[in-house]
């Protein structure tokens, strides 16, 4: 059996609210089904693929799901099935090449100029699909001494004028945490741009407090964030104001999503959500191809329809609301578009 989720403990005067939020997260994938009144699914959950890669998903985003419909696209992205336990050719443990990337603990190297580091193994949602479901988290995190050795690495390559933190989640970090380790590359001087890429504006937006703000309007850099967000559901009023909050901050904001078989393959999903991110102030910016790691070939979408739907989707919106449709290939300076 998966252990039920522990109980919400009083908001405490020195945890903020958001860690109080990502506490209380729905753990238990027949709690999940009950909030939704979804019980009728539950013998489609498998036990195995959650002790495999746990359920976690905050119950604001859960509010965002709708009550009654086993096809929610909010719902299938974190739901695990049975599914993720068939083998599939061409799908592996490590599908976009991260180790042989790699150039010191936590730090990846892939394409010129940018160096990124897996700053946590935290998540405030474990998407099914992640690429990164069984990366070695307990041995390659950039904060693990510190940041001194990725910071050091950093440093002795004047090549690298932009850091990209990466995760797991980097916001999910203390906020503290995080200004340790621009404190320590504020001394680099061929830093020239900051990016982060995080979900949780999304899926957590009460992350986006005061401290996060005071600290990301200090930074030396101009800052991008890249959010995700793969359905157009995933956005409320919540998220809207947090999104505004990040952009008065001085941080732009863009969006990256992965075409999903069941949440976002059609021409009207992915229109939905270049227009309502656009409208909370995020830039349309990839739409990758599925990574094909063990576990999510049933999320795939074919190479042909994929084409088929983004020519549907350019010829439908403006250019600027139109994701480039890309594919990160092992070994390639960049990511190929398709």
């Amino acid at each position: 059996m998966i252990p039920a989720a522990p109980l919400p403990q009083p908001l405490s005067p020195s945890r903020p609210r958001w860690q109080q939020a990502w506490r209380e997260a729905v753990r238990d994938p027949r709690e999940l089904l009950a909030m939704l009144g979804l019980e009728a699914l539950a013998d489609r959950v498998s036990d195995q693929a959650a002790l495999q890669f746990p359920l976690r998903v905050p119950r604001g985003f859960v509010a965002r799901m709708q009550h009654g419909d086993p096809r929610d696209p909010l719902l299938r992205q974190v739901l695990p099935l049975d599914d993720e336990l068939r083998a599939a050719p061409g799908f592996g443990l490590d599908a976009v090449g991260d180790s042989l990337a790699r150039t010191g603990p936590g730090v990846i190297q892939k394409y010129r100029g940018r160096a990124l580091l897996v700053a946590t193994g935290s998540c405030a949602v474990n998407c099914r699909y992640c690429f990164r479901r069984h990366f070695p988290y307990a041995e390659e995190t950039a904060a693990r001494d510190g940041w001194h050795e990725a910071v050091e690495l950093i440093r002795a390559d004047a090549g690298i004028d932009e850091v990209i933190l990466s995760g797991g989640d980097p916001l999910s970090l203390a906020t503290p945490k995080l200004a340790e380790l621009t404190a320590a590359l504020a001394g680099i001087p061929h830093i020239r741009r900051l990016r982060i890429h995080s979900r949780l504006p999304v899926v957590l937006p009460e992350r986006i407090d005061d401290a996060l703000l005071g600290w990301l309007s200090a930074l030396p850099w101009p800052v991008a964030i890249v959010v995700h967000a793969n359905h157009a559901n995933e956005f409320d009023a919540h998220v809207d104001a947090a999104l505004a909050r990040l952009r008065d901050a001085g941080a732009a904001l863009l969006n990256q999503a992965v075409l999903l078989r069941g949440v976002n393959d059609s021409v009207d999903a992915l229109a939905a959500l270049s227009e309502r991110g656009y409208a909370a102030g995020v830039l349309p910016y990839y739409l990758h191809q599925l990574d094909r790691v063990q576990g999510v070939a049933h999320y795939e979408v074919a190479d042909d329809e994929a084409r088929a739907l983004h020519a549907a989707l350019a010829a439908r919106l403006s250019g600027y609301l139109v994701p480039k449709l890309v594919r990160e290939v092992p070994g390639d300076p960049g990511k190929r578009p398709l």
